[in-house]
Order: structure tokens, then sequence, then C-alpha cells
């Protein structure tokens, strides 16, 4: 990527991984709070490191950013999580380039996502972005590539049927649940965790299973309590978790806790429970799973659930590659034009000295010399001329750096600009 003038590192890396090789165990190693995220995104700044962008998400975590080496990167991750880079080792995936390009084009578009179209990784990708720039850490090159993501993704919604149908880890739980539970709109149904999976499961239980004995508690009690108003649930206070879980039929687990917030102690040994775990890390102690009246549903499982409504998806993955296609090749294009950028500027430095020293010597020969009208059409030639060699440059394909070269030499412009 040197060449295209974008970064003083060499290379753009995609490193992660993701469900398609990494357990919901060992993603959970690597999952990155905001917190961990922001000291990450500081210590790269620090480190050198010019423009990054960091997701994790249920399903993935990845880096993409410049770098003299991916080791660069894959120390930044595991700095900040609870992996290792022998861990990583094992499960990950390294791109470069236009490969890294590519892939993030497929994550963003809901092409790589564990449930076909799930469109919910690009607002983290948008975000990812946003916390890069109020760091310093998004250049030209990531802002362009994040915002033709963006559009790719919003074309493919709007002009395919890939994401038709309600299909996501909330409404994949909501199924399970209609799948297996007789009655459903009669059980005491217990929701533990009210961020952004919270809600949206929040949304298709109520929708789907008719049911208004659902009951929400969450950390943060606030929270809680304007989803219920919505809904007209009740809320519960964090410190009735035990008793509320003795009362329900099914809980689900949506928390962000690093560490398991459902313990073994917390179960009743006589009553059947559903639980759904639907965070990363999980968030319900593997022994819980030991509990003979326990079914234990983790994330994974309900990621795998397949129906028609996946099945008909697929029949739009040629339409949804040839719109990532085209404004791909729209990217690269512009990123084309990055090669000669510093040209074009040198150039118009050079016309600019040699008409700034023509305008001085006719203002000292001409009686009354117009200077303004001559500033005014000298700079609207200058204009001209440099965008006549930027179009030619641009059309000039696999001649563009004898162009430069010419140019450099016609002009004698200098070489480190």
């Amino acid at each position: 990527m040197e060449r295209y003038n974008i970064s003083k590192n060499s290379t753009f890396y995609a490193i992660g991984l993701s469900y398609k090789k990494a357990d919901a165990k060992t993603r959970g190693l690597f999952s990155l709070s905001d917190i961990a995220k922001s000291n990450l995104l500081l210590q790269a700044k620090n480190e050198g490191i010019d423009a990054l962008l960091v997701t994790s998400t249920c399903n993935r975590t990845e880096l993409y950013g410049f770098a003299q080496h991916p080791f660069q990167l894959i120390k930044l991750l595991c700095e900040h999580s609870h992996g290792t880079v022998e861990e990583f080792g094992k499960v990950a995936y390294v791109h470069k380039n236009h490969d890294a390009i590519a892939h993030l084009f497929k994550v963003g578009t809901g092409l790589d996502s564990q449930i076909l179209g799930d469109f919910e990784i690009i607002s983290q990708i948008k975000q990812s972005f946003v916390s890069a720039k109020e760091n310093g850490l998004a250049n030209p090159f990531l802002e362009r590539l994040t915002n033709s993501v963006i559009q790719a993704s919003k074309k493919i919604k709007t002009e395919t049927e890939i994401s038709s149908g309600a299909t996501s880890v909330s409404f994949a739980s909501v199924q399970y649940i209609l799948r297996n539970v007789s009655n459903v709109s009669e059980k005491n149904i217990l929701l533990f965790g009210t961020g952004k999976i919270g809600r949206n499961t929040c949304e298709n239980l109520i929708k789907h299973t008719k049911n208004n004995k659902i009951t929400l508690i969450n950390r943060t009690k606030d929270k809680a309590q304007k989803i219920a108003g919505k809904f007209d649930l009740t809320v519960k206070d964090y410190a009735d978790l035990p008793s509320e879980i003795r009362k329900a039929d099914i809980l689900i687990v949506a928390t962000g806790a690093q560490n398991p917030t459902i313990s073994k102690e917390l179960i009743f040994p006589n009553k059947k429970l559903l639980i759904l775990d639907l965070s990363i890390p999980a968030n319900v102690a593997e022994d819980v799973a030991e509990l003979d009246n326990v079914t234990l549903v983790p994330l994974d499982l309900l990621s795998q659930l397949t129906n028609e409504t996946l099945e008909n998806r697929r029949q739009y993955i040629p339409q949804a590659e040839a719109i990532i296609e085209q404004i791909k090749k729209e990217f690269i294009d512009w990123l084309e034009t990055r090669k000669f950028a510093p040209t074009i500027k040198a150039l118009n430095k050079k016309l600019k000295s040699l008409k700034d020293a023509e305008i001085d010597y006719q203002r000292k020969k001409i009686v009354d010399f117009n200077e303004q009208q001559a500033e005014i059409l000298s700079n609207r030639i200058i204009q001209k001329i440099t965008t006549h060699f930027a179009n030619h440059l641009k059309d000039s394909g696999g001649t563009t750096d004898v162009s430069i070269e010419l140019i450099q030499q016609v002009f004698q412009l200098e070489k480190d600009f």
C-alpha cells in the first residue's frame, strides 16, 4: 500500500477470529469491552499506528489497520483481551491489502455473518469508525473504505431480499422457545439483561409468543424500566434475581459481563428451567448444564438454527456479491488516484510558483496592471491543466508510473513531496 500514499505503515491488515473456527468460549477470551477497545486504540496511537478499526461482537473480534507486520495488531488484541497469542494462532485469520478490503466488505454486508443477511454488524462497524476518529486513528483511506462498506450494505438491504424475514440471534432464541416449549404464552419468562440483544429479544418475545408474563431485570434498573414502559412489562431489582429465577420457566440471559452471572447456586433444583445464554463471553456457568432440571441452550446452538427463511436468502448471494464488486471497484478506482495525488499536488505547487513569479514581473512592467484579474485567469488555467493531467493519469492504466516519472522530469518536480 506504500505506493498509494495513505499511511506511513506499509500494509493494510485484517486480523481476527470468528464463529467459523472459534467456539463461543474461545471468542469470549478475545471479546473486547468498550473500555478495552478504548485502551487498545490509545495504545495503538502511542505505538505509531495511524489508522485502526476495532470490532467485537458475539460472533467475531477483528482489527483492521495499517502496520509494518500483522503481529503489531495481534499483540494489541491479546494485551487487551484474555486470550494469548498461541490461542489466537489456532483459530485466527490474517488478510492483507486487497484481501483485507474484500473481507471487510463481506463482513459489513452480512455475507460473512453466522446468520446470513444479519445486518447488525454494520452498526458495530459504524460505531467502531466513530471511536477510531475520536482517537485520531481514521485516515482518509479508512474513512472512504468504511463509507463504501456502509453504502454496499444499504444497497444490498434495499435492492435484494437477503435480509428478508426476521432472523437474528434474538429471533432465533424466540424461535427455539416456540419450537420446544408448549403453551409458551402461559410460561413465566425472565429476561436478564436489557442491552441491544436483550431489547431485540424482548420485542420478538412479545410479538411472537403473545406472553404478558415477562419480567425484566438489569443491573441498571432505569434501562429495564424504559423497555418495560414501552410494552407494559414487570421490572424487578437486581437483588431479586435469585427469587425471580425460582419463579421462571424460561430464563434468557443477555448480559454483557466478562464472567458468568448465573451459577448453580441460583437455580432451584425441583423445577424445570430452560436457559438461553445469548452472551459472549458465556454468562451462564458451564456446570449449570449438569443440573437434571435445566436445559441450557448456548449462543452457538441458537446461531446455527436454519429455517426456510435462511435457505431462501441464499438465492440472493450472487446479487449481493455483484453489488459489492461494483462499490468495491469504485473504492479501488479512488485508491488508484492516490498513487498520483502527490504528483498532482507538486505540479499544482510548481505552476503556482511560476504564476507568482510571472505576475510579479508583469506588475513591475505594465502600467495599471490588474493583478486581481490576472490571479483569477491564471488560477483557472492552472486548475484546468492539473485536471487534464489528473484525468490522463487516471486513465493511463499500466503506464501510470511512466507518466508520473515523465511529469516529474518535465516540470522538474521534487520527488520527496
